[in-house]
């Protein structure tokens, strides 16, 4: 991650320059994208830094949500930036009173196309898993189809003489950042608010959870994400009478703990093991 901003930075200060000389909002727009591409990816390490802080005090499960927070910056810039270039492209379209160099364009293009590969590739190694990698990789990613589109336009100018291609290419850079960026604010918005992770389906950790003998009931069972490798569960379960007089209790705490862990990969769960007899005692139950 380090090698890749540092590349992406190198490379952004001469795009700025080159886009400024020769007025193309394309690679003006593909250099605000590398700005923020640069910043997610330091947020991305400031990020995982926090996360491998260990809990002290009150911070119970340390600074792991410092990931999701850093995922949730990274989309909001995606579609801030796609608002301000959507917004030049679409006045440029309509006043039509730029002209764009094409031949620099191109050359700073491919450069830029060579550049993303390579820390697209760098990225693509780390553990995506993370919704924080994530965040930094389709950063990277819409960069390069950014750049890609870039190309094409100025080789659309070079041949034609068309300078609207160069706004156009910006609305595409826009509308690939949009994709992006929505998709890792919903993402980082539903471990936010503790929806249960799209991959556990909640009836069939409910089932499983059933058949384990002696288990009679499961309610208050709740999944959520600390983090995006920190799934967390909690339940409370309904067992019979007898397992508090003959001591079986913590076999049964022992079945469901190795049933989530093998069937559901839930490392992190905390149950309340009660006789039917406790319900009369509890007065907000819930599914």
């Amino acid at each position: 991650m380090v090698a890749a901003l540092v590349l992406l930075v190198v490379f952004m200060v001469g795009e700025v320059v080159v886009a400024l000389v020769t007025g193309s909002l394309a690679l003006l727009s593909d250099a605000g994208h590398m700005f923020s591409d640069a910043g997610a990816i330091a947020v991305a390490l400031w990020a995982m830094r926090l996360a491998a802080r260990p809990a002290s005090g009150p911070w119970t499960f340390g600074w792991k949500r410092a990931e999701i927070l850093s995922a949730l910056a990274n989309g909001v810039t995606l579609l801030v930036f796609a608002a301000l270039i959507a917004f030049e492209a679409v006045r440029r379209l309509v006043t039509d009173s730029v002209s764009v160099e094409g031949g620099p364009v191109l050359v700073v293009a491919l450069v830029g196309i060579a550049v993303n590969v390579v820390a697209t590739w760098l990225l693509a190694k780390a553990n995506r898993s993370s919704l924080n990698i994530e965040g930094a990789y389709q950063h990277i990613l819409t960069d390069l189809y950014g750049f890609v589109g870039t190309a094409v336009a100025a080789i659309v100018i070079l041949t034609t003489g068309w300078a609207p291609a160069d706004a156009i290419a910006s609305l595409v850079v826009a509308a690939l950042m949009v994709h992006a960026g929505r998709s890792l604010v919903a993402s980082s918005v539903r471990v936010l608010m503790e929806v249960a992770p799209a991959d556990l389906a909640l009836e069939e950790i409910r089932d499983h959870l059933r058949e384990v003998p002696r288990v009679v009931d499961v309610h208050d069972l709740h999944v959520w994400s600390v983090a995006s490798d920190l799934p967390t569960l909690s339940a409370h379960l309904v067992v019979e009478e007898g397992c508090f007089h003959d001591g079986q209790a913590a076999g049964i705490l022992d079945q469901v703990q190795e049933c989530l862990r093998g069937h559901f990969d839930l490392e992190h769960s905390t149950f309340q093991i009660e006789p039917a007899t406790h319900a009369e005692h509890e007065h907000a139950l819930h599914d």
